[in-house]
């Protein structure tokens, strides 16, 4: 016992305690996702319609679905459809996780706004899916669309939401990652890699079906919001936090 709590002196910025109330933060997070996803699974049809409302804004905007041309580009190589594949199931959980565990325990100044940017971004996204639950593009193949990953898996039907096409989450998630990492790494490589990783991220969740163009771009503008928002609120609560006393003597 002795020696996990020396290890998490010698490791952790602020011990145990602190660690744990990250990881229940995350739990909560976790389980309100579940609820939210319940009642968005309960109404199919809805999210059925809201699809094909996106594919024929998109089409009426553009005169073309590009998704399609982005499956095709993924399709032309057995090793890009796979990497595609890979970084679709990876780039939520996977990347996020380690990206915040490493700056929580290499770059901890910067921890607290990244958590809350990944919290409020998805926050926001699970209010999209409640309101506008949609059904992603490998839902109609009759629209020329290919599912590039299995989603019959338990693990899909267990931890996914089939009806959270808007707005990506992905997206979102996966710009504030770059945005964050970019701002504590400390070589030009590993900058270059994180600037484009939400990129690589936004082609690969179109690529594989998941995604409309019009969710990548309302993913990214939850993402600016986020970061918007983690900036400027707490310099208002410092402003409110040093009006409060002056307000107090006026009265």
């Amino acid at each position: 016992m002795e020696r996990v709590v020396a290890l998490g002196r010698r490791v952790l910025p602020r011990g145990w305690r602190d660690f744990g109330f990250q990881l229940v933060i995350w739990l909560g997070f976790y389980f309100t996702y579940l609820a939210v996803r319940h009642l968005t699974d309960r109404d199919p049809g809805k999210a059925v319609v809201n699809g094909l409302r996106v594919i024929s804004f998109e089409r009426h905007v553009t005169h073309h679905l590009f998704e399609l041309t982005v499956e095709r580009v993924a399709d032309s190589s057995s090793w890009l459809l796979t990497a595609t594949a890979w970084t679709y199931w990876n780039s939520e959980f996977t990347v996020i996780g380690l990206a915040l565990l490493w700056v929580y325990l290499r770059r901890h100044d910067g921890f607290k706004r990244f958590r809350n940017t990944i919290l409020l971004a998805n926050i926001v996204g699970l209010v999209g899916f409640w309101l506008m639950p949609t059904a992603p593009p490998w839902m109609f193949p009759d629209k020329g669309f290919v599912a590039g990953v299995n989603h019959s898996s338990a693990l899909l039907q267990s931890f996914g939401n089939s009806y959270a096409a808007m707005p990506s989450l992905h997206a979102a998630d996966a710009l504030i990652v770059g945005w964050f990492l970019v701002a504590t790494s400390r070589t030009i490589w590993a900058k270059a890699l994180w600037v484009l990783w939400p990129v690589w991220v936004w082609f690969c969740v179109v690529a594989t079906a998941n995604h409309y163009l019009l969710d990548v771009l309302a993913g990214i503008g939850v993402a600016v919001f986020a970061l918007l928002a983690t900036a400027w609120l707490p310099r208002l609560f410092e402003r409110l936090r040093a009006v409060g006393p002056v307000i107090a003597n006026l009265l």
